[in-house]
């Protein structure tokens, strides 16, 4: 087992992740497929990626679509860089950063496809404007997703999922929202193509039903 340390070196090396220090960090924006992808290919992104089960996952069921997985805890993103590397994926790459900070690595429509997975729940009052679903962040994907672009989010946490659907409910920008309780028994069960993440496993072991939602922006 590698220590943290020996793993932030590892990824501190590897091409597939930028983080601070390296030099595209603070230059891609904009410009991920120039600069990074060397394609025109769509891009989709899983925010808290944690070890990018999705991430990399979704880049084998779709060679054609760029794939950038996001969170901020470095040895997370060193098992899914791992992985790229181990399967010869070139279509993959990882961003760390913190989620707030989305409009520094994207410009407006960059985007096409947003997946958030199993995110910190954030329960307590005081930390409403940190959940990933919060007004303001969602206010931060509509200017990077593309027209038409699709936000996908999956958790096994009622109270988060219960939260996110009262939030989209207020806005009059949602368009195709689609969502279920119970994801395993749902029609909605083939576009999360049963990639299952480390808590997904966990959670469902434990008898928690794995919720699900779709929507657009107008």
């Amino acid at each position: 087992m590698k220590s943290k340390l020996e793993r932030f070196r590892i990824i501190a090396q590897r091409e597939n992740v930028l983080e601070q220090g390296k030099d595209l960090y603070f230059k891609i924006k904009g410009q991920w497929n120039e600069l990074y992808f060397n394609n025109a290919n769509p891009i989709t992104v899983e925010l808290a990626c944690g070890r990018g089960e999705y991430t990399v996952s979704l880049a084998e069921f779709y060679p054609n679509r760029n794939h950038i997985g996001i969170d901020v805890k470095g040895d997370r993103i060193w098992k899914g860089s791992t992985w790229a590397v181990e399967r010869n994926l070139k279509n993959v790459g990882f961003l760390r950063a913190d989620a707030l900070g989305l409009e520094q690595f994207f410009t407006e429509g960059e985007i096409d496809e947003l997946w958030i997975t199993f995110p910190d729940p954030r329960p307590r009052k005081r930390d409403i404007k940190r959940r990933l679903t919060s007004p303001r962040f969602l206010e931060i994907y509509k200017k990077i997703l593309k027209k038409d672009g699709l936000l996908r989010f999956k958790t096994d946490n009622t109270q988060l999922f219960d939260y996110t659907l009262e939030v989209l409910s207020e806005r009059k920008d949602i368009t195709d929202l689609e969502f279920t309780h119970d994801l395993y028994v749902s029609e909605l069960r083939p576009e999360c193509f049963d990639i299952k993440t480390r808590y997904e496993e966990m959670f469902s072991a434990k008898g928690e039903k794995i919720k699900y939602l779709r929507f657009k922006f107008l």
